[in-house]
C-alpha cells in the first residue's frame, strides 16, 4: 500500500474503506467488484489503485485496519476485571456496535472473512487471522464458571452465541435495515434471555 493514503483527508480515507468494506462484506473477495468499490466510494479506478496496487493489496488493507481497530475499541470497552460471562458478551458487542458507528461494515466484513475460501485472501490476512481469535479467548479465560448450571456446556453455549447474532447481523444488513442502536438492544434481550437459561440463579 503507498503510505500516502493516510495523507488524505480522513472523510476521503473513511469513504474509501467504508465502500471497500461494503462490498467485500456483500460479495466475499473473488466476487468483489474494484468498478463497484469506487462507485461507492466516489473516486476514480486510477485512484484506488495509485493507493492500493490491486484488489488483494486493498482487501489485505481494510483486513489489518479492521483488525486494529477493532482492537483498540475491546481495549477500552472490555472491563479487565468482569468475570460475568454475559457482562462480557455485552461489552464486547458494545465495542463493536461503536465500531459501526464510524464503520458500518467493518464487523459484518470481519465475521464474512471467516468464510473465506480463496487463496490469495487467505494469504493475504494470514498473520492477522488469529488476533482477535486469541483476544476473545483471553476474555473467555476469566469467566467465573460457577455461575452456569451444571448442564450448561460452556462451549457450546459460546458457538450458539456466536452463531445467534452474527446471523442475525447479517439478516439484518441482507434487509438492508442494520442500525447499531437497534441491533444492540436485540443483543442485549438475546443476551438477558440466555443468561436466565443458563445461570443457576439470576
Amino acid at each position: 500500500m503507498n503510505e500516502k493514503f493516510f495523507d488524505l483527508k480522513k472523510e476521503k480515507q473513511d469513504r474509501m474503506i467504508n465502500a471497500a468494506l461494503k462490498v467485500f462484506a456483500m460479495n466475499g473477495y473473488e466476487h468483489a467488484s474494484t468498478d463497484e468499490i469506487v462507485k461507492e466510494a466516489g473516486i476514480s479506478k486510477g485512484l484506488l489503485f495509485h493507493y492500493f496496487i490491486s484488489k488483494i493489496g486493498l482487501y489485505g488493507f481494510v483486513y489489518d485496519y479492521s483488525v486494529k481497530y477493532m482492537m483498540l475499541e475491546l481495549s477500552t470497552a472490555v472491563s479487565k476485571t468482569e468475570t460475568d460471562y454475559f457482562e462480557i458478551m455485552k461489552q464486547i458487542w458494545q465495542a463493536q456496535l461503536a465500531v459501526a458507528t464510524n464503520y458500518p461494515y467493518m464487523i459484518y466484513f470481519l465475521n464474512e472473512s471467516k468464510k473465506e475460501r480463496v487463496s490469495e485472501a487467505l494469504l493475504a490476512t494470514e498473520e492477522k487471522r488469529e488476533v482477535l481469535p486469541h483476544q476473545y479467548n483471553q476474555f473467555m479465560h476469566r469467566v467465573d464458571v460457577t455461575k452456569f448450571r451444571k448442564e450448561v456446556d460452556t462451549e457450546l453455549l459460546s458457538g450458539m452465541v456466536e452463531m445467534t447474532l452474527n446471523g442475525l447481523m447479517a439478516e439484518r444488513f441482507r434487509e438492508g435495515g442494520f442500525q447499531p442502536e437497534i441491533f444492540g438492544e436485540e443483543v442485549k434481550k438475546n443476551l438477558d434471555m440466555l443468561k436466565k437459561l443458563a445461570y443457576s440463579e439470576v
